[in-house]
């Protein structure tokens, strides 16, 4: 039987116990009390199955919607999830919820036929291999600009204030991120400072041998099988050194040898996927699911909503 609780009700000890077999960091408890205050969740029977809901409301028509700071969600299974119970699990989604605009995650697979699936694209580096066979399989592009970052004599610091690489996002790309504002970044920070005091996290910058100043810098997330390439900032000079290209090579350096996925977050955008996809990394496909109860004076206002 699947049943929805509301967030006092879950067990989270049990809830977490399933979410870590997965590696995926985004529907831990602690995350999404960061990210989404107040969660509620589906869960099957004793937790052998678990959903996530991020709902919210406006102009009092309730919604569920994709966290920021969250790629994937959806169904969690203890014995793997199969079309059909993920179906069963979406057809529960209370009906309160007049419509949604959430992303599952890689291993959850629906008929590609259905009208309100479609499917986004993710990147991943499967590990456990020394380092020199791992940057064998870089796209010539990208060992190109390794060398060139490389004679651009940079050095990696640890341990970068992530306050310091959010500024260095915000100065920089993130001028013209229209959909991040301060209560975004403010949540990002909180999120970071939270995972970093878990040992959940971790950052690195790029500088200039004989510099401090960060021209580049990292916030990854790590779970036992999993680490996550989350947030970056990048300067205009970072940019000249291939800053980033250094950074991330230096990243996948500390774990080789480990069966773990290091994972790119991204991207549906083509440069991005394209980016990342020099590091030798693979293509992984994951659903999002959309549905729209709403009247038809309701579309015209989420139309106008989404609009403003």
């Amino acid at each position: 039987m699947i049943a929805y609780l509301e967030h006092n009700a879950i067990d989270r000890a049990k809830w977490d116990a399933l979410i870590r077999g997965h590696g995926m960091i985004y529907a831990q408890s602690w995350y999404l009390d960061v990210v989404h205050p107040g969660w509620s969740a589906l869960v099957l029977d004793d937790y052998e199955a678990v959903m996530p809901i991020t709902g919210g409301k406006k102009f009092g028509v309730s919604y569920l919607f994709q966290p920021f700071f969250v790629q994937q969600l959806g169904l969690f299974a203890k014995q793997g999830v199969s079309p059909e119970m993920l179906q069963d699990f979406l057809d529960a989604i209370p009906k309160t919820y007049r419509f949604a605009e959430i992303r599952l995650n890689e291993s959850n697979t629906l008929d590609c036929n259905i009208q309100n699936i479609e499917y986004h694209r993710n990147i991943v580096l499967f590990k456990n291999q020394d380092y020199d066979a791992i940057r064998a399989h870089y796209h010539t592009n990208t060992k190109r600009n390794l060398l060139k970052a490389e004679s651009n004599d940079l050095q990696i610091i640890d341990y970068i204030d992530l306050k310091h690489i959010v500024k260095l996002f915000r100065t920089n790309r993130g001028a013209s991120v229209r959909v991040w504002g301060n209560e975004e970044y403010s949540t990002l920070i909180n999120l970071g400072e939270i995972a970093l005091g878990r040992g959940a996290a971790f950052t690195i910058g790029v500088t200039e041998r004989g510099s401090n100043e960060l021209i580049c810098g990292a916030l990854f997330m790590q779970t036992a099988s999993r680490v996550t390439f989350l947030f970056s900032g990048n300067s205009e000079r970072g940019k000249e050194t291939q800053a980033m290209t250094f950074l991330l090579d230096q990243a996948i350096r500390r774990f080789v040898h480990q069966p773990l996925t290091f994972d790119f977050e991204g991207s549906d955008d083509d440069n991005l996927a394209r980016f990342y996809l020099g590091f030798g990394g693979q293509e992984v496909k994951y659903p999002a699911y959309t549905f729209n109860r709403l009247s038809p004076l309701g579309k015209a206002l989420l139309r106008l909503w989404k609009s403003c």
